[in-house]
């Protein structure tokens, strides 16, 4: 049985295992997350994983999503996947950062833009929390670690996805 709840719970705990990209100080222990991309290397995802760190999540999970869904342009380690899927599958729920009516719960997969660089779908997490102005988030790659955050509801956030408990691709 895959749910949302259980996704938050899985994120939290990867996140504050923590996960690391290489750094002059340690080495990178993020196999486990790349691997689940065969034609990505260690070396390639450094300071890019954060979307790959989502989808090892859910894997976790127990939600049955493929490394590449036929509704997306490129595999889930990469941002902008997570949202083309999420808007061609009608089983998927999209909602726009702007979307006031929208309450993220636990186990969302929210999309940011212009978090690190100012461009679109350059990070995402998990939301583990959700209160009146900020979520916490579980997220991969944030200075190539995992983390708990404190995220400010502002223009940051692009979307929210919610994949319905028990999905089945």
């Amino acid at each position: 049985m895959c749910d949302r709840n259980k996704l938050a719970a899985v994120a939290r705990e990867e996140a504050e295992r923590p996960y690391n990209g290489k750094s002059d100080n340690c080495a990178s222990n993020i196999q486990d997350i790349v691997a689940l991309f065969p034609q990505w290397s260690v070396e390639e995802a450094n300071g890019l994983w954060c979307a790959a760190f989502v989808y090892h999540c859910v894997i976790l999970a127990g939600f049955k999503i493929p490394v590449r869904p036929k509704e997306s342009s490129c595999s889930p380690a990469g941002c902008a996947a997570w949202e083309e899927w999420a808007q061609a599958d009608s089983r998927i729920e999209y909602h726009s950062g702007n979307d006031k009516a929208f309450h993220p719960t636990a186990g969302d997969v929210v999309l940011f833009d212009r978090v690190f660089n100012n461009t679109d779908h350059d990070h995402i997490g998990i939301v583990l929390e959700n209160y009146d102005n900020h979520i916490i988030t579980a997220e991969g790659n944030v200075e190539n670690v995992s983390r708990i955050l404190e995220r400010k509801k502002d223009s940051h956030i692009c979307g929210y996805i919610r994949v319905p408990d028990n999905f089945l691709y």
